[in-house]
């Protein structure tokens, strides 16, 4: 099959799926799993793929809405360390391996990893046969999200592998963190052949989902502004689970209107508000908050360049039939 006509197929895929999950929303759920088997004989091996993670993904967001903000997050930070190849889905080995999952950025912060196990054992009971890796199904759960809550899907190559090691000191060097100042995060997306402008379209991802009372409670993360609003009876401890919207008018929608709050001063992370510093990344705040579609599309097109980051040079890859574990009974030293 073409590789448009592929492509288009999916699209199909996804559109129905967003109706089920809405449908799921009214109380009027379908049987997503008998749609499936149903059909699964019918479908091309990467259309049942796409079929299975949208599916899991779906029921995943009927449950809680949350989660798939927590699933494109999940990506991110997969892919903002060296490169995306499901490196942070590996469970730490006591003694002798420490990966991602426990690195500062991600301890008790990251969320979505039992979504991403779901969708692995949905493709091999769907789709009997197809090698796909848990950094593609990674990079369908995101794409899948931001379209179920309200963006638009966007096309999503296949092929990535995975890593057989992972970076903890990476995870708490290369991702952006909440107290960076706008030097330190162009810094950061430059490394990874970002633009300004692309960095700001990616961390319109905040237009969905919530920070912890936990990182809040650190005047260094917190925009000033929002301090004497915030009502996470500091201090806290860090299991605490209390929440607080990134977006304050939609946040469970994925809108512009996370733009619109750093206009008014009304971004909950330093590190947001102080897009508004500069000239340049301000102007594209500005724009995308007038042009919603413009910045959907960018988005989009930030997202699969992101998507596209290659794992690190020489380290072992491979396609892993459990993602919190490589193959085998051995792992890479770091």
């Amino acid at each position: 099959m073409a590789l448009g006509a592929t492509h288009l197929s999916l699209a199909f895929c996804l559109m129905a799926l967003i109706v089920l999950v809405k449908a799921d929303f009214d109380g009027k759920k379908e049987p997503i799993n008998n749609i499936l088997e149903q059909n699964s004989e019918m479908l091309t091996q990467d259309f049942c793929i796409f079929a299975a993670v949208g599916s899991v993904v779906a029921e995943a967001i009927a449950r809680e809405r949350r989660m798939g903000a927590s699933l494109i997050r999940l990506f991110f930070h997969d892919c903002f360390v060296d490169g995306c190849d499901a490196g942070i889905l590996l469970d730490d080995i006591p003694g002798r391996f420490q990966g991602e999952k426990t690195s500062p950025p991600n301890n008790n912060s990251v969320r979505g990893y039992q979504v991403i196990d779901q969708a692995k054992q949905r493709i091999k009971t769907m789709c009997p046969g197809a090698a796909v890796s848990c950094a593609d199904i990674l990079a369908l759960a995101a794409r899948d999200s931001v379209a179920m809550l309200g963006g638009i899907p966007y096309p999503v190559s296949l092929g990535r592998k995975d890593a057989r090691t992972a970076n903890f000191t990476g995870a708490l060097i290369q991702l952006p963190a909440p107290f960076d100042d706008l030097n330190v995060q162009l810094k950061k997306f430059s490394d990874k052949g970002m633009s300004a402008r692309e960095m700001v379209a990616l961390v319109g991802s905040h237009t969905v989902g919530f920070a912890r009372c936990v990182t809040l409670c650190d005047d260094r993360n917190i925009n000033p502004a929002m301090k004497s609003t915030l009502k996470c009876g500091c201090p806290v401890s860090n299991n605490n689970t209390n929440l607080v919207p990134l977006d304050l008018m939609t946040p469970d929608f994925f809108d512009k209107f996370y733009y619109e709050d750093l206009i008014r001063n009304q971004g909950l992370l330093f590190s947001d508000q102080v897009l508004m510093g500069s000239t340049a990344t301000a102007n594209v705040v500005r724009t995308y908050n007038s042009n919603p579609a413009l910045f959907l599309r960018e988005f989009n097109d930030a997202m699969i360049k992101m998507g596209n980051l290659p794992p690190s040079r020489g380290v072992q890859l491979e396609i892993r039939n459990v993602c919190s574990k490589v193959n085998g009974n051995s792992i890479a030293d770091m």
